[in-house]
């Protein structure tokens, strides 16, 4: 089982962020991606349609000898996790939004989340923000159509620049000293991002928490891959391998998608 491949899971690239961190992290390890790109966005999806894309996806990535699952996607994540914990016996780590450091670190005690409708209406987030963020005051906003901009490849478009500018601006007017991103695709944007808020608004996401999760759920169950060779890594898309070969271009590593039907 220690040679056998992390499995990752998105509803599309945006779980690139994740795979990135992971990769940094733990080089020597096998890991097969998953971009269910042709049902994204998930966070518009019902809670039912979110838990039966993270079966299928699950299915496949088990079918495949995955050792543990990173459902790399906030809203599969805080609606689908505890199902798939009940349903198979391997591990599965789920991403979060990283509301508690900035709200600790928080010197206004005013901090946005930008996250899908999936991620912000879901008990998890919920039970986060009531846990770690007593006595802030957390903006949500759901950042409506940015996942299908990124997934169509339109990070840098007028359409984006426009939106990010109505989601972020009002957040900024009611002083937030930190920005959340709870969605995996927003990464991308940080840097258009940054330039919005400014250099006093700490922009963060869970991408490196996620990859220190993984190595002690892997540690933990004695997974850890130990051969010293780089790891092997596939990536497939049911949509458009095109986008996906883009964004994996980025990273300069000579990695390749592949269309799969699933």
């Amino acid at each position: 089982m220690k040679n056998n491949p992390i499995g990752i899971f998105d509803s599309g690239i945006g779980g690139l962020t994740i795979f990135d961190e992971i990769h940094k992290l733990l080089p020597n390890e096998n890991i097969i991606y998953l971009a269910d790109s042709k049902n994204a966005p998930y966070g518009e999806k019902s809670k039912e349609e979110i838990i039966a894309f993270s079966i299928k996806n699950t299915n496949y990535l088990l079918q495949r000898g995955c050792k543990l699952v990173v459902v790399a996607c906030n809203t599969a994540s805080t609606n689908a996790v505890d199902v798939l914990r009940e349903k198979y016996t391997i591990p599965f780590i789920r991403v979060q939004p990283a509301i508690k450091p900035a709200a600790l670190n928080s010197k206004t005690k005013i901090v946005g989340i930008l996250a899908t409708k999936g991620t912000l209406k879901s008990d998890l987030l919920f039970e986060t923000s009531q846990k770690f963020a007593q006595g802030v005051t957390v903006i949500e906003q759901v950042g409506e159509g940015l996942v299908s901009l990124i997934e169509n490849g339109k990070i840098h478009s007028v359409e984006m620049t426009n939106l990010l500018n109505k989601f972020v601006r009002p957040m900024l007017d009611k002083n937030i000293d930190y920005l959340v991103l709870g969605c995996t695709h927003y990464p991308f944007l940080t840097p258009q991002l940054q330039n919005i808020v400014g250099e006093n608004v700490k922009i963060i996401d869970s991408g490196e928490a996620i990859a220190r999760q993984t190595k002690n759920i892997l540690q933990q169950e004695n997974l850890i891959n130990e051969n010293l060779s780089n790891g092997e890594y596939e990536f497939y898309s049911n949509k458009d391998e095109i986008i996906l070969q883009e964004f994996l271009d980025n990273f300069n590593s000579g990695f390749k998608a592949e269309k799969l039907d699933f």
